[in-house]
C-alpha cells in the first residue's frame, strides 16, 4: 500500500454531522491524504453514509463491538494502526476542517520538519455550524513545560483534532495516551510528544469544533472524568521527575514543581464546577458522598457549585 501524506481517521458512532465532516476532509485543498472511517459498532446509518462517498482515498472499517466513549482512546489507537500516512489526526465525527487544514499543517511542518507534534488555532460552532469562538492564539514555537504551564492554568483550549502527529513518533510513543472519556488524553498525548523537541503552533483557526450536547466533554459519567483527573496528576509527577527542562524554561519548571498540587487540585475542581452545570444540588450531593475518595472537601464542593450556578447564569 502506498503512503500517503497525512491520515484523517474518524472513529465514528454519531451519524448527524457525519457526512457533513467528510464533506469538510474531502474538500482539503491538498490531496494527499487517506480517509479512514471507523464505525465504532453504531446503531445509526454510519455504514449507509460512508457508502455513499465514492472517493478513493477513504478506508472504511467496522468495530465488531462497541468500544464506547469510556475507552474512546482505544479507537484512536486502532486508528492509528491502520493509518499509512507520514502523519496523523483524529477527527470528531461531528466537526470540521476548513478547507486549508491540511495545507497550513503542511506549512508548520516545512518550517518544523524536526518535530514530532503540530497544532493549530481552533474555530468553535454550534449545532447548527455557526461561529461561537476562538480559542486562544499561541506563540509559533514552545518547549513542553510551557505547555503544560498554560494549560494547568486553564489559559488553553484544545481538541483532538487541532493537533497533528508524526505517525512514526506517536507509535514509539505507545500511541494515544488512555484516559478514562478521553478526559485528558489529548493533553497528555501532545505533551509526550513534544518533550524533546518541543511543539510548532499556526493561528490560523483551521479546525472547527462543534461543541453540543452530545459531545464527550458536556457527558459522560462524572466519577470516571475525576479517575481521569487523578490519573492525570500521577502521569504530571512522573513526567516531571524524568524529563529535564530546556535552559528557557527552568523557572517554569521550578514553578510546576512547586505548584503541581494545587493545579491538579484546581483541575479537580473544574470537573466538579463542569458536572454540575445540570442537576447542580444532585450533582453536589453525588460529590459529597465520594469526596474522601477524591481527596476534596465540603468547602471544594461548595466553590465548584457556587462556580457553577454563576456559570449557568451567564
Amino acid at each position: 500500500m502506498s503512503k500517503n501524506k497525512f491520515s484523517i481517521c474518524i472513529p465514528a458512532y454519531k451519524s448527524k454531522y457525519l457526512q457533513e465532516c467528510i464533506d469538510s476532509i474531502l474538500s482539503q485543498t491538498i490531496e494527499d491524504f487517506e480517509l479512514i472511517i471507523l464505525n465504532d459498532f453504531s446503531p445509526e446509518p454510519i455504514e449507509d453514509i460512508v457508502l455513499t462517498n465514492h472517493d478513493p482515498r477513504i478506508r472504511y472499517f467496522k468495530n465488531e463491538k462497541n468500544v464506547g466513549a469510556y475507552d474512546l482512546v482505544d479507537n484512536w489507537n486502532k486508528c492509528l494502526e491502520l493509518s499509512t500516512g507520514e502523519y496523523i489526526v483524529i477527527m470528531g465525527d461531528d466537526d470540521r476542517l476548513a478547507p486549508g487544514y491540511l495545507a497550513e499543517f503542511e506549512n508548520l511542518i516545512q518550517n518544523y520538519p524536526s518535530l514530532n507534534v503540530y497544532h493549530c488555532r481552533s474555530k468553535i460552532i454550534d449545532d447548527d455550524g455557526n461561529d461561537v469562538m476562538l480559542t486562544p492564539s499561541l506563540p509559533a514555537f514552545e518547549y513542553v513545560y510551557d505547555s503544560i504551564w498554560h494549560r494547568l492554568r486553564q489559559l488553553r483550549s484544545n481538541y483532538i483534532s487541532d493537533y497533528v502527529y508524526n505517525t512514526s513518533a506517536l507509535k514509539a510513543q505507545g500511541g494515544f495516551y488512555k484516559l478514562p472519556l478521553a478526559w485528558g488524553s489529548d493533553d497528555i498525548t501532545a505533551f509526550i510528544a513534544s518533550a524533546k523537541k518541543g511543539i510548532a503552533h499556526s493561528n490560523k483557526p483551521v479546525f472547527e469544533y462543534r461543541s453540543n450536547r452530545l459531545s464527550i466533554t458536556s457527558t459522560g459519567n462524572d466519577l470516571h472524568k475525576m479517575m481521569a483527573d487523578v490519573s492525570y496528576s500521577d502521569w504530571l509527577g512522573d513526567f516531571l521527575k524524568n524529563n529535564p527542562p530546556h535552559p528557557s524554561e527552568k523557572v517554569i519548571f521550578e514553578h510546576l514543581l512547586k505548584e503541581k498540587d494545587k493545579y491538579m487540585h484546581d483541575k479537580k475542581l473544574y470537573t466538579m464546577m463542569l458536572s454540575m452545570r445540570s442537576s447542580p444540588f444532585e450533582k453536589a450531593k453525588n460529590w459529597m458522598n465520594t469526596r474522601d475518595k477524591f481527596g476534596l472537601s465540603i468547602k471544594d464542593i461548595g466553590v465548584a457549585l457556587a462556580k457553577s450556578m454563576n456559570s449557568n447564569r451567564s
